[in-house]
């Protein structure tokens, strides 16, 4: 009757001669080990070949990027390891016990004495060397594969995001030119006169925005006063701000009417945008200096405050569409006559929409409160106070909208 060990090596390696596998039984060591036990470490050399008498032994590689892939499952009679009896090679894969596992082990030396005398195992394992190496050429072949496709696609998608990042920058670089632009545009010195002075504040919610101002010398005795509001923002808005501002100033020169004015604008944003998905929101008025007169219109635009010592402030009454949204448009003309110590607060709706960190909004009635207590401030003083009240009040919220101040100081008699 042959003994275990023979039968395990007779079933593992089929086809040798008893002659071979009673030389092999003589060389073969029996042990035993419990679960999780390495018995070839990958990348290592190792020179001992196992053959499985009961239980289970995965073999794991472990990839570039760290993943484990079991190759196969290697159960009773199987056996492993046999590359490390024939050559210097590191193993390509960890041989790991799932259950307690009885192997017979051979080690090189013993081995190398005995395929000397049994070509048949030295033919047998060289098979298996060849199944083995085709076996594996294909799991590299299928690893390099998805390796292939996962670098195509982190290709393409690198690929996008530099096409993104290039559009960003570009976009970047625009509304830095639309920004520098504007900022030329908006007046920085104001005319200050004898009798009248001037004082504005401007910081857009964005890089660039659709609020502007100006003061336009008409004539010795005439001053246009303007505030404005594209609806948009961004470098859209900007080149709305700049078009329209340019339609200000040309009209300004043109007629001492306001209404006459704005009309023309209107029809010039018509002429351009030609659609009704851009409009402004505007206060015009033309200043008679001699007599303090103010004459004024009010397209949608917010309500200045008449801040006149010894009186409640008051909003100037009037108010029309906008320009540029309906082509049949009528405005009317409004007339308040200014005393000196007057001071008109004029701005946009970005101070009274102002939101702080708890999302309550400014309003116009904090607004009106605080211009009144504005006192007997200049014009360049109410610009100041009316700027860090809204800061306080907006704490560390992000704006919700350009910030816009014009002030308009009638001075008091020496």
């Amino acid at each position: 009757m042959e003994s275990g060990t023979t039968a395990v090596i007779r079933s593992a390696l089929k086809g040798l001669d008893e002659e071979t596998l009673h030389l092999l039984r003589q060389v073969a060591k029996r042990v035993e080990y419990p679960p999780n036990t390495t018995l070839c470490h990958q990348g290592k050399i190792e020179h001992v070949f196992y053959v499985v008498v009961k239980g289970n032994v995965a073999i794991v590689r472990v990839l570039e990027d760290g993943e484990e892939r079991i190759l196969n499952m290697v159960g009773k009679n199987g056996y492993f390891g046999e590359m490390g009896l024939i050559d210097d090679s590191p193993r390509n894969a960890n041989c790991v016990t799932i259950t307690p596992t009885t192997v017979l082990e051979v080690t090189e030396e013993a081995f190398d004495k005995f395929v000397m005398n049994s070509p048949a195992l030295a033919n047998l394992l060289l098979q298996q060397i060849l199944s083995n190496a085709r076996n594996m050429d294909r799991i590299y072949i299928e690893d390099l594969q998805a390796k292939n496709e996962a670098l195509e696609q982190a290709y393409e998608r690198l690929k996008a995001a530099q096409e993104k990042l290039v559009e960003q920058e570009r976009l970047e670089r625009e509304l830095e030119l639309a920004a520098q632009v504007q900022r030329n545009l908006v007046q920085v010195e104001l005319p200050q006169f004898s009798d009248y002075a001037f004082a504005a504040y401007l910081e857009p919610a964005r890089q660039v925005g659709g609020d502007f101002y100006d003061v336009l010398e008409i004539d010795d005795e005439h001053v246009g006063v303007l505030i404005a509001d594209v609806a948009d923002k961004g470098f859209h808005a900007a080149l709305f701000m700049a078009v329209t501002r340019t339609l200000f100033l040309r009209e300004g020169q043109q007629s001492l009417s306001p209404a006459a004015v704005a009309l023309a604008v209107h029809r010039g944003m018509f002429d351009i945008a030609n659609n009704d998905e851009v409009f402004l929101t505007a206060f015009y008025g033309v200043l008679h200096r001699p007599s303090g007169r103010l004459t004024y219109i009010r397209a949608a635009h917010e309500r200045p405050f008449l801040l006149r010592p010894g009186r409640e402030v008051m909003a100037l009454p009037g108010g029309d569409r906008f320009l540029g949204m309906m082509p049949d448009l009528e405005l009317n003309e409004e007339t308040i006559n200014l005393e000196p110590g007057d001071r008109l607060v004029m701005f946009s709706d970005g101070v009274p929409d102002a939101v702080n960190e708890a999302d309550e909004g400014y309003g116009n009635q904090q607004l009106a409160a605080t211009v009144a207590n504005c006192g007997v401030r200049s014009a360049t003083e109410i610009v100041d106070y009316l700027v860090k009240d809204v800061a306080q009040w907006q704490g560390s919220a992000d704006p919700f909208d350009d910030l816009t101040l014009l002030v308009l100081e009638a001075k008091a008699a020496a």
